[in-house]
């Protein structure tokens, strides 16, 4: 208790000097704060992007990174023997979604007509590349000596007949009646009606798949100069009777650009709301007393302090992503919720006092709590710095330096220009024009424009006349009638019942919570790539994944008993919840079955490594079935390696998407290690700055509260937990802080007053500031939710629940829970009864 009340003394000391010194020399203080924000610019000049979806959004030390390792040391992809089952990485590729423009089957012959037309203009489309014209047959991936083709066009030779209903396609192989050649539908077309004797009725969507060669860098810059051309000719192109949705490798990387660019022109529209609404909030019937200018300065100061966070940042190293661009819109809150607290406290100072005086004061009032809300923001975005994931951890550096350099420039450069303020109200200049005017007391003789427009300050020579003291209506509302609203015992009750049903609702949301960022939550909202994500999501998941199960090590497969491990092994897989065993491919299955390594076409010779003859890798391939979201995924693969795992061999099952299901099995267990590490770290701020534990405890009950609505309101509001959201939630914590602390450290800090009258004074100093804050705060994101981008919108959503609820909490729940549990009153206070509050408060009220 000593040692907490000491850090309180000492900071109010420290503050109070250090305001007294802003006051009497501001100009410093001013040139000093822009001079760094010149000096950042250059780190924008040495800035490094990045954009890569796999490095960002991929956990650094995924298990699929070490699967892959393994699969590419023995079975590098071969684009010269290419085969789509047998990938280690994506590469580069183009692929098409083929539906009917009347939405009704494929199986007509104009249809596959238009689709052969479609196929030879990407054939034979030409593009440039280091001065030299290429064609897709340059830069393809080739299978005995031919870029690899789409054979699900095969049936075209007979599809009028199919439509004519003289010949059928088989479900699910089909065998050309002219080459022979093979169709397995599960795996290249959709939405497949099958008729009892298993021919098929209908196709709804057909896939055409072009894959690139990508061993090496030049082969990939080189892709993607074709992938570009790719995209642009079917975007281009109008057919009569088909759809066509388009993707490749570059679109994700390319609709996170595009993330970035949609919401670049809702920042300036922003700051102009955020200007306007401080201005307003900030004026007074009194236009001496009045801070337009303060409510522009707000708004400047948090961005000078962002734009000076991102230069020093940048400085280090640390590369810039788009969703950073979501930190300024959450600066404008902080520091304008900043702002109105050091307004409040410079409205409760004495203003026959001198300047210095009145800064002294103000800084000691309200520069000790400001600090621990900057503190505790700042502490939980760095928090984030602990995760796996680079698009979290570069997200939360950038944010929270900027909650730093924000802090710096508010207690800094904000506070030299309100001692400048102060300086224009002393000698009662009026607030926009700067020239001095008449009090309200001596300007009785002039015209009712002027006592309405320009009157304000005080009368030196009756500095006592209540006319020049009018005070601020909305902050004499939080200390009268609203003080008197919370201290009422059925206001009390109702406020505690809400909070039940608050809870009860939230615990609903939080038990139906969804994981797992869909691929296509990276796309703007009217991106062309939402109608492939809509097609394959609802038309490919019945066959999506072809998994290799690789055995490495020297193992002796002549030896009976391996043999008999290896196939148990498969079986295992094979009876797990989403493979079908009937596509699994085992070279040792089809060996003992006579067919030999040896046959000079045979496709197993990529399935086998050897090293001086022996073999020291073997790869299976087993087909995954019905996997129809992200839950299933994080089962499919998590059921998958446990089985590796339980195996006295070093099995290992890797598909290129599995790096994308290591985010879905890492981000529930990362966002509670995170949210407690930060939660505990907000405890110990608020143990150690708010002068009573006991204040410090509802404080973390708060946080817990909040932190539980926040989770249970955003699913119920369509959002769930990945890595986007995880970042929301660590911020979450900070947030969370921010009301409930003011309110606390304000409470406990007038320890000589009855809790009555505490609420009073803790209303009156803080009712408004929370209020003009959670506005801010909202508005200050806004234009988030204008950006047609699913990132800014989540964070538009969890910062308005998490400010919402933290105003709620702040303003009802915590004063009432103050008053009846967190302080002993003094010795008179102890003795009454909580319905006599009321009267305490009517007294202050009335007598100011």
């Amino acid at each position: 208790m000593c040692s907490q009340n000491f850090v309180d003394k000492f900071m109010r000391i420290v503050f109070s000097w250090l305001g007294r010194q802003v006051g009497q020399r501001p100009v410093p203080f001013i040139i000093v704060p822009l001079l760094m924000t010149v000096t950042s610019f250059l780190g924008f000049y040495y800035a490094k992007h990045a954009s890569d979806p796999e490095f960002l959004f991929l956990p650094i030390n995924g298990e699929a990174k070490y699967e892959r390792a393994i699969t590419e040391s023995f079975f590098p992809t071969n684009y010269s023997a290419f085969d789509p089952g047998r990938i280690t990485r994506n590469g580069r590729f183009g692929r098409l979604l083929i539906t009917a423009q009347d939405n009704e089957t494929l199986l007509r012959d104009d249809m596959f007509r238009e689709m052969l037309i479609l196929d030879e203009l990407v054939r034979n489309m030409t593009f440039s590349f280091e001065n030299q014209t290429w064609k897709y047959e340059d830069v393809c991936a080739q299978n005995n000596g031919q870029c690899w083709k789409n054979d699900i066009l095969l049936p075209a030779s007979v599809m009028a007949k199919v439509e004519n209903k003289t010949a059928f396609l088989t479900y699910p192989i089909w065998f050309s009646p002219l080459t022979f050649d093979r169709v397995i539908f599960p795996f290249f077309a959709g939405g497949i009606q099958i008729s009892k004797t298993h021919t098929i009725n209908s196709i709804y969507v057909v896939s055409l798949n072009y894959f690139l060669k990508s061993g090496t860098k030049e082969d990939m810059n080189r892709g993607q100069a074709w992938e570009r051309a790719f995209l642009d000719l079917v975007g281009s192109v109008p057919f009569d009777h088909i759809k066509v949705a388009r993707f490749s490798s570059l679109t994700l990387e390319i609709e996170l650009e595009n993330n970035t660019n949609s919401v670049m022109p809702y920042f300036s529209i922003n700051i102009a709301i955020m200007v306007i609404f401080c201005v307003i909030t900030c004026m007074m019937s009194d236009w001496v007393r009045s801070k337009p200018y303060l409510g522009l300065i707000g708004v400047v100061s948090a961005l000078l302090g962002s734009i000076t966070a991102f230069g020093v940042v940048m400085l280090t190293g640390v590369p810039f992503i788009g969703i950073n661009l979501a930190a300024p819109f959450l600066m404008l809150g902080i520091g304008i919720d900043d702002t109105f607290v050091f307004l409040s406290a410079w409205r409760r100072t004495n203003p026959l006092d001198d300047v210095p005086k009145r800064m002294s004061n103000c800084f000691e009032d309200s520069a000790v709590s400001i600090t621990i809300t900057s503190l505790t923001d700042m502490l939980s975005f760095f928090v984030g710095v602990i995760t796996p994931f680079p698009s979290v951890k570069i997200f939360c550096i950038y944010t929270g330096t900027a909650v730093g350099f924000t802090y710096l420039f508010h207690i800094f450069f904000f506070g030299a220009c309100l001692a400048i303020s102060g300086y224009a109200e002393d000698k009662n200049r009026h607030a926009f024009t700067c020239l001095t005017v008449l009090p309200k007391s001596l300007s009785s003789d002039r015209s009712y424009f002027y006592r309405l427009f320009c009157s304000g300050g005080i009368n030196r020579q009756d500095p006592g006349n209540r006319e020049d003291h009018a005070t601020f209506d909305l902050m004499e509302f939080f200390r009268g009638p609203f003080s008197r609203f919370l201290l009422n015992r059925y206001a009390r009750i109702m406020i505690l019942l809400t909070f039940f049903v608050y809870v009860a609702v939230a615990l609903y949301g939080v038990s139906n919570l969804k994981e797992g960022l869909e691929r296509k939550n990276l796309a703007r909202l009217d991106s062309y790539s939402l109608d492939f994500y809509t097609l394959e999501d609802t038309y490919f998941r019945d066959y999506p994944y072809r998994v290799s199960v690789v055995f490495s090590g020297k193992i002796n497969y002549s030896d009976p008993l391996v043999q008999l491990d290896v196939e148990e092994i498969m079986q295992r897989l094979e009876n797990t919840t989403f493979i079908d065993p009937i596509y699994s491919e085992s070279w040792l299955r089809d060996f003992l079955d006579y067919i030999y390594l040896g046959t000079p076409f045979n496709p197993y010779l990529n399935d086998v490594h050897l090293d001086d003859g022996k073999v020291d890798a073997a790869r299976f391939l087993i087909q995954g079935k019905n996997i129809k979201n992200a839950v299933d995924e994080k089962i499919f693969v998590q059921e998958l390696r446990d089985v590796c795992k339980s195996t006295s061999y070093n099995v290992s099952a890797y598909h290129p998407y599995f790096m994308y299901f290591d985010q879905f099995l890492l981000v529930l267990p990362m966002t509670i290690q995170c949210v407690t590490v930060a939660a505990v770290i907000m405890m110990v701020i608020a143990l150690v700055f708010i002068p009573k534990p006991i204040c410090a405890l509802w404080v973390a009950f708060s946080i817990v509260s909040i932190e539980i609505g926040v989770i249970g309101f955003m699913t119920l509001w369509g959002v769930t937990l990945d890595s986007i959201s995880m970042i929301n939630l660590i911020m979450c914590i900070g947030f969370s802080v921010d009301f409930s602390a003011h309110i606390s450290y304000h409470f406990m800090a007038k320890a000589n007053l009855d809790p009555a009258d505490r609420v009073a004074d803790s209303m009156h100093a803080l009712g408004l500031p929370i209020t003009q804050g959670a506005i801010s705060t909202i508005l200050g994101v806004v234009g988030l939710v204008m950006a047609p981008s699913y990132i800014f919108i989540i964070f538009f959503k969890m910062v308005f629940l998490v400010i919402f609820l933290g105003a709620l909490h702040g303003l009802f729940l915590l004063p009432v829970l103050l008053t009846t549990f967190g302080t002993n009153a003094s010795s008179n206070s102890e003795t009454k009864k909580l319905n006599e509050m009321n009267c305490q408060v009517n007294r202050a009220y009335t007598s100011e």
